[in-house]
C-alpha cells in the first residue's frame, strides 16, 4: 500500500464494498482479502467499522466518501503521531458511553460524542458504535461542524471538555434547550 495514494486505495474498497452491499451481499466479513485487511489495519480500521460507513452510505448517502475519507485521514493521523503506530488493545463498550441525552453546556449529545471521538481516535471504539452514526450527524449538522474537524478539536483538546464545548460554542449555534 502506499502511503502516498493510500486514499485512492480507501476510495476503491469503499466503492467496491458499496457495490456488493447494493447487490444484496449484506455479510461484511466476506468484503476483504488479506490485502484489504492489511490496508484497514495500516489506518488503524476494522473490518466493522469500515462497513458502517459502507452501509449508511449505500442506504442514505450518508456520510459520503469524502466524509469518510477525511474521518479516515484523522485517525490514520491520530494513530502514526499520537500512538506512534501502536494500537491500543482497550475497548469502549457502548454501554460506557454517556447516554444520549445527556449534555454539557446546554448541548444534548456533546457530551456522548466526545467521548465517542477520543475512542475512535485511539481505536478503541466497540464495533458496535459508529462514529458519525446518526445521531452524531444531527448533532454535527445542527452545529454546523463537520465529523472531521469535530475529531480534529477533541484531538487537539485533549482530556479537556471545555476546550471542547468553547469550540461547539465559537461555530455560532446555540444550545437548544432541553
Amino acid at each position: 500500500m502506499s502511503n502516498y495514494q493510500w486514499d485512492s486505495t480507501f476510495t476503491a474498497l469503499f466503492e467496491r464494498c458499496v457495490a456488493r452491499y447494493k447487490a444484496g451481499d449484506l455479510d461484511f466479513e466476506g468484503y476483504y482479502d488479506e490485502s484489504d485487511l492489511a490496508f484497514l489495519d495500516s489506518i488503524g480500521y476494522g473490518k466493522r467499522e469500515f462497513f458502517d460507513f459502507v452501509e449508511d452510505f449505500a442506504r442514505e448517502n450518508v456520510p459520503t466518501l469524502t466524509t469518510a475519507i477525511l474521518i479516515a485521514s484523522v485517525r490514520r493521523d491520530y494513530l502514526r503521531e499520537i500512538m506512534k503506530g501502536v494500537k491500543s488493545d482497550h475497548v469502549v463498550a457502548t454501554s460506557s458511553l454517556p447516554a444520549k441525552a445527556a449534555e454539557l453546556g446546554g448541548y444534548v449529545w456533546l457530551p456522548r460524542i466526545i467521548a465517542k471521538a477520543r475512542a475512535k481516535l485511539r481505536g478503541e471504539l466497540d464495533p458496535d458504535t459508529m462514529y458519525c452514526c446518526g445521531g452524531d450527524r444531527r448533532f454535527l449538522r445542527g452545529q454546523d461542524i463537520a465529523p472531521s474537524d469535530f475529531l480534529r478539536a477533541v484531538w487537539a483538546a485533549g482530556d479537556d471538555d471545555e476546550k471542547i464545548l468553547e469550540y461547539v460554542k465559537s461555530r455560532g449555534k446555540e444550545a437548544e434547550a432541553s
